[in-house]
């Protein structure tokens, strides 16, 4: 049976691999001491639909990095990006010759810097869930359908994706192999920007934002300086793809928000540079201009800037 070592426990990594376990995979999460500690004494607790009481709870595997040893077959790495480079050095010991590394992280950047530590391991992932960890630790998920896909970073079919398929499918969620995942990271990376650029800049929620004079104008904006740089970057979105992400973008009522706007309304740090600022340096390679998503980076670095000051000060 395939191993797979899940890094990170947090609403998508613990999402996932609970349900591949669920699945009789063979699952271990690598953890902090403190998040084994917790999982140890309650569990891995899911709140399905977002409705308290409706909460799954799972003995998963668990291991932290003093006591980590390998090799694992498969590591989903679903860590922030500031979390990185402390994850691959944690997880150097479940990595050996066969291993392949997925990372679930958003953006393209993490792709370079795993293959400089594991050369030729990475395989592209992207993965869609409506999740957060709430401060008890529980996993909240909401209604829409999680969904993971997988691929070649050059389209390749090869015996360790299918592999990795076999792994990762028909474990209860959408789940598919893509000959073209790049694409795909950057479409999600399109989609993740320009729904952080609309709620930080406008602090509110994509649904209040619509629901006022102009906001939908706004919306529509902010989608065009990441869009224009995924087509410079050689992967355009298809006009029904842009107008399907405009309309999420801008439905009234909608009480969705990424996760950068929970952070910043919960006084977290943020993923700011390796989500959006990566993504406006990539746009002046190409010689764009991203005024938008230029000033929601200044935004949120002075969000992190305070946010850091206030922990010092502790």
């Amino acid at each position: 049976m395939t191993r797979i070592l899940v890094v990170g426990a947090g609403a998508t990594g613990g999402y996932f691999g609970a349900k591949l376990a669920q699945a009789s995979r063979d699952v271990t999460f690598l953890v902090r001491p403190a998040r084994a500690e917790e999982l140890h004494s309650k569990g891995l607790r899911i709140s399905a639909g977002g409705e308290a009481g409706e909460v799954e709870r799972l003995r998963p595997k668990l291991v932290t990095a003093a006591d980590l040893t390998g090799p694992y077959d498969l590591v989903l790495l679903s860590v922030k990006g500031g979390a990185l480079d402390a994850a691959l050095r944690d997880v150097a010991p479940a990595v050996g010759t066969h291993t392949a590394i997925i990372p679930f992280l958003n953006g393209i950047g993490h792709l370079d810097a795993i293959d400089a530590r594991f050369p030729g391991a990475v395989l592209g992932g992207v993965v869609k869930i409506e999740a957060q960890l709430a401060p008890d630790g529980t996993i909240t998920v909401g209604a829409s359908t999680a969904s993971m896909e997988i691929g070649e970073l050059h389209g390749a079919d090869t015996p360790r994706l299918r592999t990795a398929a076999a792994a990762l499918g028909a474990a209860g969620f959408d789940f598919q192999v893509s000959g073209e995942i790049l694409t795909s990271m950057w479409h999600k990376w399109v989609f993740i920007s320009a729904a952080t650029v609309i709620t930080c800049l406008a602090q509110a929620t994509v649904g209040e934002v619509a629901g006022v004079p102009g906001g939908r104008e706004f919306a529509a904006a902010v989608l065009k300086e990441p869009a224009a740089v995924s087509g410079a970057a050689g992967h355009p979105l298809p006009e029904a793809a842009h107008a399907g992400l405009l309309a999420t973008l801008s439905q009234q009522g909608s009480p969705f928000a990424p996760s950068m706007y929970r952070d910043v309304a919960q006084g977290r740090p943020t993923e700011v540079d390796h989500v959006l600022a990566s993504l406006a340096a990539q746009g002046r390679r190409y010689g764009l201009t991203t005024e938008l998503l230029d000033a929601a980076v200044v935004r949120l670095r002075l969000h992190d800037r305070h946010v850091l000051a206030a922990r010092d000060q502790h």
